[in-house]
């Protein structure tokens, strides 16, 4: 582990050279550029009294772009020198061919800082690391004789990028990541049962190793699994459900929120590919994707390539306005980037991602929501889901969720799944509340492969006509 800083022209590659190869291989594109990254990674796990896992990764490399029309032609390496990056040049421009492009302007500049550039993996010793870990298992234990088994972990990294473009301009970015997760498994007459907490952000790990947060995450980890313990079978059919804030907002990323990636929307398989304009959603419905936030998990300077990230409203009270954009599918569209061409590394080409995308609040109050349900699901927590970007049908299951009826939360209530199409659900919106709320800094996002860290909110939501899959009563 290395304390500098990433200055790949200053130690890795002559600048004045790379620059010529970076021209060569763009001449006559569109676009372009080298992206240059280095990333460490730590990861320990606690499980059932003993240390399960420990691991360090780093890396780094280079992935080189040029881009003409719809095509990309893009090459990488894990070797930082000039004589990899003159071998990248060469399936670079296959893309460009003959060539005829106009290289696009380069994005705007930035100083703005939305994390700190601190090493999260140096912010505290190896032994202070696993001396939470096993207070963390100590804790749960100690707090219901029922628990039989706990997980805990701790992941800290750093991404350092620079990216420089054919006309010279130079931008870099440091991005740190941390994140503390506790999972517990309680057991009652014979039955298991698990829950689990946790979250992060671009922040360093004192305030994360800190006993009042993590005792939290530990109290809500076991709340969760005795509330699971008591649940009934979920009913199955079609009703009324009201969403949690927060994390539920998860719903609203995959169901909603890829089929407004600009990339999906040019070639038509998006589900609300040609809607510009419209009314996509029922009135008051205003979301935004958003990597302007401090310290969040989804937030970003600037995208990986180069442009500064962006508070970009997609639906404004209902009415669709806006898609996530990157340069190559901006100019292809004729709008502007948005701030939301992402990559998983060096080794990816970047594509439209989200960020950090919500629902915005509205007046209603959550218990007024719930009073509403007649014969429906109110669910607080999620986990795994399924989406088809094409016409936005989802299946989510529940990890949390009880049982309404006229207006009286029930019983919770286990294995129930949410199915429905997001162009539908928009529509059946027919209640906000006033508590808007962030998840706590946990999401991933897969697309073609790649994964990047991503942020979901949004307010209470109550939602007409979903499929219920369960148990039928």
């Amino acid at each position: 582990m290395t304390d500098t800083s990433f200055r790949p022209f200053e130690t890795l590659l002559d600048r004045a050279t790379a620059l010529s190869r970076l021209r060569d291989a763009t001449e006559g594109a569109d676009d372009g550029e080298l992206f240059l990254e280095r990333r460490r990674a730590e990861g320990l796990m606690f499980d059932d009294g003993r240390v399960k896992t420990a691991s360090y990764d780093a890396s780094e490399g280079f992935g080189l772009r040029a881009v003409r029309g719809e095509v990309t032609g893009y090459a990488h390496s894990s070797e930082v020198t000039d004589a990899a990056l003159k071998r990248a040049v060469e399936t670079a421009r296959l893309a460009v061919g003959a060539g005829g492009g106009t290289l696009a302007d380069g994005p705007l500049r930035t100083n703005r800082r939305l994390y700190t550039d601190a090493d999260p993996i140096a912010g505290a010793s190896f032994p202070v690391k696993l001396d939470t870990l096993r207070e963390m298992d100590a804790f749960a234990r100690d707090l219901d004789p029922r628990v039989v088994q706990v997980t805990a972990s701790i992941a800290a990294s750093l991404q350092e990028v620079v990216i420089l473009r054919p006309d010279g301009t130079e931008v870099s970015d440091t991005r740190p990541m941390t994140r503390v997760n506790v999972s517990v498994i309680v057991e009652q007459n014979g039955r298991r049962e698990n829950g689990s907490a946790g979250g992060g952000g671009r922040v360093g790990l004192d305030g994360l190793l800190d006993p009042a947060d993590w005792q939290a995450k530990t109290r809500e980890a076991l709340r969760v699994a005795l509330v699971n313990l008591r649940a009934e079978p979920a009913p199955a059919g079609m009703m009324d459900v009201v969403l949690g804030p927060g994390w539920p907002g998860i719903l609203l990323h995959e169901a909603i929120g890829h089929g407004l990636e600009g990339d999906f929307n040019r070639k038509g398989s998006s589900a609300f590919a040609g809607l510009m304009g419209q009314r996509i959603a029922a009135p008051g419905v205003t979301v935004l994707d958003d990597g302007t936030i401090p310290d969040r998990r989804g937030s970003i300077t600037i995208d990986d390539e180069g442009t500064p990230s962006g508070r970009n409203v997609l639906i404004e009270d209902g009415i669709l306005v806006g898609y996530m954009q990157d340069r190559q599918n901006a100019r292809l569209m004729g709008v502007a980037p948005t701030g939301n061409g992402r990559r998983e590394s060096y080794a990816h080409a970047p594509m439209p991602r989200m960020t950090n995308t919500y629902m915005m609040g509205g007046e209603a109050t959550p218990d007024d929501l719930v009073a509403e349900l007649k014969d429906g699901i109110y669910a607080v927590g999620f986990g795994g889901g399924q989406v088809d970007i094409t016409n936005g049908k989802f299946v989510f299951s529940c990890t949390e969720a009880y049982r309404v009826k006229d207006g009286k939360v029930g019983a919770p209530v286990k294995g129930a799944t949410l199915i429905g199409d997001g162009a539908t659900a928009l529509q059946q919106i027919r209640g906000l509340g006033n508590d808007m709320a962030l998840d706590p800094g946990m999401g991933n996002c897969g697309k073609q492969g790649q994964w990047v860290p991503v942020g979901v909110g949004q307010p209470t939501v109550l939602i007409g006509g979903l499929t219920v899959g369960g148990s039928a009563t």
